[in-house]
């Protein structure tokens, strides 16, 4: 059995993986995850994947390490079109029955908004977040086909090709094996520290996102 490819070594700055005309300027002596808040924009970034690449379980390692930088972090996610939140027999689900295009469920802890769009047509990903309370950064799993900057997460478990060579979009890979013919960056899957600073960089406003129909 071959060796592994040893990893690339991780970039000493931001000017080796970013061009200058996509870097916003920073005021003196802030970094840039502080520098999000400074700038108080909501940004977004996105995690592709094939199912069963570790979308999910990389957003609940992310978190935890985003807000310890002091950002405040959001997620969303496309789903199929027949999820639901709600249980039957439950009086919000009772509600939403009975016609209410939405209900809200509110309690001392959280709150929930559950809107039926009853034929009227999906939301985009601009409208979503609009509905979202301000934060820093909105991690993003799903849209794939809208132009927005996007980390692919890769598993060689899964069988799949990359998504990268057909998605100019992608930023960089997230993968659990060298991919020394990869023509933009790779970082080690397990690296989380690594992966959120390279979201972090690479998030945009939401008013920069293309959209396109389909997730």
């Amino acid at each position: 059995m071959a060796p592994k490819a040893p990893w690339p070594a991780r970039p000493n700055s931001r000017a080796e993986t970013e061009p200058e005309a996509e870097r916003p300027a920073l005021p003196p002596g802030v970094c840039f995850a502080a520098a999000l808040v400074y700038m108080k924009r909501m940004r977004i970034i996105g995690l592709a994947g094939w199912s069963g690449s570790g979308k999910t379980t990389l957003v609940t390692r992310l978190i935890p390490h985003l807000t310890a930088r002091g950002l405040r972090v959001s997620t969303l996610k496309h789903a199929h079109h027949g999820f639901d939140l709600d249980q039957p027999g439950k009086d919000s689900f009772m509600h939403r029955a009975a016609g209410a295009t939405e209900v809200i469920v509110s309690s001392s802890r959280r709150f929930a908004i559950l809107h039926e769009l009853r034929g009227q047509p999906e939301w985009d990903l601009p409208a979503l977040v609009a509905k979202m309370s301000p934060v820093d950064l909105v991690l993003v799993e799903g849209y794939k086909r809208d132009a927005f900057p996007k980390l692919e997460i890769h598993r060689t478990a899964n069988g799949k090709p990359l998504m990268h060579p057909d998605d100019p979009h992608i930023v960089a890979i997230a993968a659990d094996i060298p991919l020394p013919d990869a023509k933009i960056p790779v970082i080690d899957l397990d690296d989380i520290e690594a992966i959120a600073e390279l979201l972090i960089r690479h998030a945009v406003p939401i008013e920069k996102v293309a959209v396109s129909k389909g997730a």
